[in-house]
């Protein structure tokens, strides 16, 4: 599945198209370039760059859009 749930009505992978963030992430972890859907490894992604990844995304998205993403993956552990 994709790292974020589908907004009522909406399409995830729209909403963070739109707002111009394939390519971009945190550390070694970014928006997938042919799926926008998908938060990608590059290689040496930490765990923390994957979660620090996602919360940009929905952050950005909010601030575009007004829409809240939610992930759909489960989250385990602890994160700041």
């Amino acid at each position: 599945g994709s790292t974020f749930k589908r907004p009522e009505g909406l399409f995830a992978c729209l909403l963070i198209e739109d707002a111009g963030l394939k390519g971009k992430g945190v550390g070694d972890a970014c928006v997938s370039d042919k799926h926008a859907g998908f938060v990608i490894n590059r290689g040496n992604a930490t765990a923390q760059d994957v979660y620090d990844t996602i919360q940009y995304v929905i952050s950005e998205v909010a601030k575009c859009s007004g829409v809240k993403l939610e992930p759909e993956i489960r989250i385990i552990g602890n994160f700041a």
